[in-house]
Formats: C-alpha cells, structure tokens, sequence
C-alpha cells in the first residue's frame, strides 16, 4: 500500500515566495514604469501636474486652487487646509456638519467679506462661494460663482462689465459628454486670462 507523501516545508514556502517576488516585480516596478511612460508620452502636460508656466515662471496648477482675496480677482472656493490655505501637502475639508456652529460662522465671515468687496452686492450669493470643498482644493468654481463676481472685478479694474463676462465666458468649461458635471470656472486660469487684460484708469 503506498502511502501519500507528506509536502515538506521547503515545498510549502518556495512557490509562495516565488509568487510573492514576481507579483511585486509586476505590480510594484513594470506597472508603474510602463504607466509613466505611456502618460509622459501621451499626455506630458498632466503627468507633470498641469503646471502653468509663463516665461518660465511657474504659476501654480489647474488642478489646485490659489487664495485670492484682492477684489480685483476672483475668489475661488474657501480652503479649510492648515497651516494655510490651498495646502496641497494635508489636503482634507472641514468636516464641520450643516448645523455646526463653527461652519455657521465660517460662512458668515465670508458673506461679509464679499460684501465689504462688493457694498453694492445685496443679492444670494452661490453656496461654493462660502463653503469649502471636501479637498480643499478645489481649482474652480461654478459659472454662477464667477457671474456672481463679475460686477465688482469689472468696478474694481475699471472694466466694462460685459468685457469681464465675456472673459467668464471663454474661460467656462462645460459639460463633459454632455450630462456629466456641469459648467465651472478654472478660478486660476481665469485670472491670469484678467490680469493680461490689465486695469483701466
């Protein structure tokens, strides 16, 4: 009568390890190697951060947003990021609930100061315009969050209104595919698009 043979440890441990090392090989070296390379070859300008570049002076990126509280620019989204706002490194939003005091406050304190920026302002101002995105760094706003502010950049530039809003409105992105997201303002694009318009005296 034969009798099975019993598997020995070295049995046991060698395909293990063996898997183990060629899965790590595949998955923690090739993949990435290979997805870099296809990402720097076909689409350079996102591998490298969608950076913005001007004279060889590096701007920021249109995937993170910048604090701008001059009432000649638009503002985007609050930033709950410490120690600063916009902070790419401790990205994370304020998790304060709707019926948080301190959220209730945080929104007060940016209603007046769009008010103080804009006396003249009385009417709803858009939610994303006092609320801080999940992120915290959100790069854009809605196009009723940048029409909202057109009058007081236009006022403050010494501009005609409707030159502002016809740059709000080649900045816009709409809809992608046609029913996914909605149309939003790259806050840090548009901007920079402002300040080449300069200020009129």
């Amino acid at each position: 009568m034969n009798v099975p043979a019993t598997p020995t440890t070295e049995g046991f441990w060698r395909p293990m390890i063996s898997l183990f090392l060629l899965l790590s090989l595949l998955a923690g070296l090739c993949y990435p190697l290979l997805m870099t390379a296809l990402a720097e070859t076909f689409f350079p300008a996102q591998a490298a951060g969608s950076l913005i570049d001007r004279h060889g002076q590096l701007l920021g990126s249109r995937l993170i947003g910048q604090n701008f509280s001059d009432p000649g620019h638009f503002w985007g989204r609050l930033s709950s990021t410490s120690p600063m706002a916009y902070n790419a490194s401790s990205s994370g939003g304020s998790n304060f609930g709707p019926l948080n005091p301190a959220l209730l406050a945080a929104v007060r304190l940016r209603i007046q100061a769009l008010q103080a920026a804009d006396p003249g302002h009385r009417g709803p101002i858009p939610v994303d315009l006092v609320t801080a995105s999940a992120s915290g760094l959100d790069p854009e706003i809605s196009l009723a969050a940048a029409d909202d502010q057109v009058a007081r950049v236009a006022r403050v530039r010494h501009l005609p209104p409707m030159q502002v809003q016809q740059l709000v409105d080649r900045q816009t992105r709409g809809i992608w595919l046609g029913f996914l997201g909605e149309p939003r303002v790259n806050v840090l694009q548009l901007n920079l698009a402002l300040d080449r318009l300069g200020y009129e005296r």
